[in-house]
């Protein structure tokens, strides 16, 4: 399947139904007055977030959506029939912004959660509604109230634990092989991976979601390559797993470079608890390891951690700071909640 992570859709809630100009006519019943009915409520414009989706193809080949309209009324004072609502269903993590792509309308982010996005228009009234003790034989009816009607753009941000980031070619399709079931395409040149992949991680009884987002470059969030794009699918991770290329020149500026985007980028990025890595040790002589390694913590500030995806060098204890963070990360997450609600 084919991976999508924005698209652009008309949406349109239902018409409400006309009201319904109608009298009485039945055999041996004199002057039996009006019995047009109301007409029915137009459909409305319902996001659901369900489980089992990744991506937005499904809204890439069919861009308008519109509701059913409530139906007219009837004589007898008969109402018409409400509208069907129409479902549209998004994975986790989707965003709906209006069409200036700034202005949040709805965000996605349990499985089960509803959204009435648009409401469906209010049926006309039907001409026994405006009978009166002056008017005992209204003409009148009023036709439906329109839907509402726009165009919104649908975003995705993969919520994973694990955020991998890094330059191209850093290794972060062959660590996310080595630790989970996914199968990237690994290839030896840069800009392999064109799309974010997901890998699950499982050990004991934890389970770890990883997300390998494609290679950053310099002024990514500025959007150059497919900048903010592939930025925003790390907002929500819980931790961040920084690779650095061992066989690159200078390490320190490739960590710098990456680094720089991620702060550029807001706040929401960077905060979050990030753990380096000089990847691809197998390839490096241990003077050279240890050389690039005090470099890098220089530039980083923190502990750097030597491993290799290819060899399996450093995967195991990696992966124990992997659970250890993200546990912490949640943790204090769900701690800001309770003190937001707190009475």
């Amino acid at each position: 399947m084919k991976f999508l992570d924005q698209a652009k859709v008309f949406v349109k809630s239902g018409d409400g139904g006309n009201g319904c100009m109608s009298f009485r006519r039945e055999k041996y019943v004199a002057l039996g007055g009006p019995d047009g009915g109301d007409g029915g409520r137009g459909g409305d414009i319902v996001l659901e977030c369900v489980e089992g989706l990744n991506t937005l193809i499904d809204y890439r080949y069919q861009q308008h959506f519109k509701a059913q309209r409530g139906h007219h009324g009837m004589g007898r004072d008969r109402t018409g029939a409400k509208g069907e609502s129409l479902v549209l269903k998004l994975p986790r993590g989707t965003q709906v912004l209006a069409e200036d792509k700034e202005t949040v309308l709805a965000d996605l982010t349990e499985v089960g959660q509803r959204i009435v996005l648009l409401h469906g228009g209010d049926g006309g009234l039907g001409n026994a509604h405006f009978k009166s003790s002056t008017n005992r034989a209204p003409r009148r009816t009023e036709p439906g109230y329109p839907g509402e009607e726009m165009w919104v753009w649908l975003r995705l941000k993969l919520i994973a634990d694990v955020g991998l980031v890094g330059l191209p070619n850093a290794g972060k399709s062959t660590f996310i092989s080595a630790v989970s079931g996914a199968h990237p395409k690994i290839a030896d040149y840069p800009f392999t991976t064109l799309h974010p992949n997901l890998g699950m991680v499982r050990r004991m009884d934890s389970e770890l979601v990883v997300a390998d987002i494609p290679g950053l470059i310099e002024g990514a969030s500025e959007g150059h390559g497919l900048g903010t794009r592939f930025l925003g699918h790390v907002e929500r991770c819980g931790a961040l797993l920084h690779l650095i290329d061992g066989t690159a020149e200078d390490v320190a500026e490739n960590y710098r470079i990456v680094r720089s985007e991620l702060d550029a980028y807001g706040e929401v990025l960077e905060n979050k608890t990030e753990i380096v890595a000089l990847n691809k040790c197998d390839a490096l002589q241990a003077d050279e390891i240890a050389e690039k390694k005090a470099a890098l913590e220089k530039a980083s500030g923190q502990e750097v951690h030597v491993i290799s995806g290819v060899a399996g060098i450093g995967i195991d204890d990696m992966l124990n700071l992997l659970f250890d963070a993200v546990r912490a990360a949640r943790a204090a997450e769900a701690g800001e909640d309770e003190e937001g609600y707190a009475p």
